[in-house]
């Protein structure tokens, strides 16, 4: 029986620990945290997202570039199969009007408990409050209560997921440790994250926290097509927060980074063709104050005007044509990403070139890593708990390979 040492009690170190142990090696997990998966409990507060029910073929392209590395990973313990994972534990799922998956209840606490359960009943060893700060090899020095302490093994799985909730355990600090040892790291950013903007005083005095709601998205992607996603999200005195700003979140991360800004088109009224709504704006009354004109005839609401007025100026939308161009084309910039700990996940993490086909780290021999601290990143929508589960899984099958070589 071989030893081995996970380092990260979420998601995927969990589901590596349970390939691991039912291949009969000795699965020891530690975790700086007093208990396991506080990440994972939290996201389920509000309602448990656990994978999407889309046909695999547009699944996998949610992880962008790195789809092919994680396609083997994925294919393996797709959607289909997760689910069935999640029923064998006693837990029923149920498939959203948006295609997203939830559990029953939905919520994260009773499948946690039971799959705890069914590792602690296998054999797995939980160490908690241990904080790792060094590794050599298949030596992994860790912080107990203030006290330092090495423990050897004969493979370590490291999965200590990216840098987002560092309260939560998620602190990205392991970077240093694998960069001292020569590892290639692609630097940790926010992605799923709210944008700072510039907005004008009036915006940020009268307006913030404002929700914004049916509207649609529209953005120029690099290899010359473009996205568009209906939803909402929220003004804020700063910026925009919330689901839809987060879906395009990598892209105009990506722009900023290249050129210092990214920018996106906000149609207000994406249920109206530009037909409808010229006709609607025709149906104009004497002495109308603008305002009252627009909530009249479109129910424009007060954040809606505003970013029409941050944009144009009265006389470049005082005839029905013009003001429904405005309306459908509200060009807006952002300049910053929030910081890494207000954000939901982070990009980067461990480089492709850095592992083999089973995320062992070459530099590093029977050390591998899995989930959020390789470097890729995805939307909301289940995709990112179910690449966590996959790429534990296929660490762990990787862990059981080098055994049996």
């Amino acid at each position: 029986m071989k030893q081995v040492i996970i380092i990260g009690a979420g998601p995927a170190g969990l589901m590596a620990a349970e390939v691991i142990q039912a291949a009969g090696h000795q699965v020891h997990i530690y975790d700086a945290m007093p208990s396991a998966c506080r990440k994972f409990l939290l996201a389920g507060i509000g309602g448990m997202n656990i994978t999407h029910s889309e046909p695999f073929e547009d699944f996998i392209t949610r992880y962008y570039e790195k789809s092919q590395w994680l396609e083997p990973s994925i294919k393996a313990f797709n959607a289909d199969t997760l689910r069935q994972w999640i029923h064998d534990l006693g837990i029923e799922t149920f498939v959203g009007t948006s295609g997203r998956v939830f559990p029953e209840k939905m919520k994260a606490a009773p499948l946690l408990r039971n799959w705890l359960k069914r590792l602690k009943d296998a054999g797995v060893e939980f160490h908690m409050r241990h904080k790792l700060i060094e590794l050599d090899g298949l030596n992994a020095t860790f912080n107990y209560e203030g006290l330092d302490k090495t423990k050897s093994a004969d493979a370590i799985l490291l999965a200590m997921g990216g840098a987002s909730w560092p309260k939560l355990g998620s602190d990205g600090k392991w970077a240093s440790v694998l960069s001292r040892q020569g590892v290639d790291i692609t630097p940790l950013e926010s992605t799923n994250c709210g944008f700072y903007s510039r907005w004008s005083e009036h915006l940020q005095t009268n307006l913030a926290g404002a929700p914004l709601k049916g509207v649609s998205f529209t953005m120029a992607l690099p290899n010359g097509q473009t996205m568009t996603q209906k939803g909402e999200c929220i003004v804020t005195r700063d910026g925009m927060e919330g689901s839809l700003i987060y879906a395009f979140s990598k892209y105009l991360r990506d722009a900023i980074n290249l050129r210092g800004e990214g920018h996106l088109s906000i149609n207000l009224l994406p249920d109206l063709t530009h037909e409808q709504l010229e006709q609607k704006l025709s149906n104009t009354k004497p002495k109308e104050s603008l305002a009252k004109y627009l909530k009249r005839t479109i129910k424009l609401d007060s954040i809606k005007s505003a970013l029409l007025y941050e944009t144009y100026k009265k006389e470049d939308f005082d005839t029905p044509v013009k003001l429904a161009r405005c309306l459908q084309a509200i060009p807006v910039s952002f300049y910053k990403t929030k910081p890494i700990d207000e954000v939901i996940s982070t990009a980067g993490g461990v480089s492709q070139t850095s592992v083999n086909q089973y995320f062992m780290i070459k530099r590093l021999p029977g050390v591998f890593c899995a989930g959020e601290m390789l470097d890729w990143e995805a939307p909301t929508g289940g995709y990112l708990l179910t690449a966590c589960f996959a790429t534990g899984r296929r660490a762990g099958e990787g862990v059981c390979r080098l055994f049996a070589e």
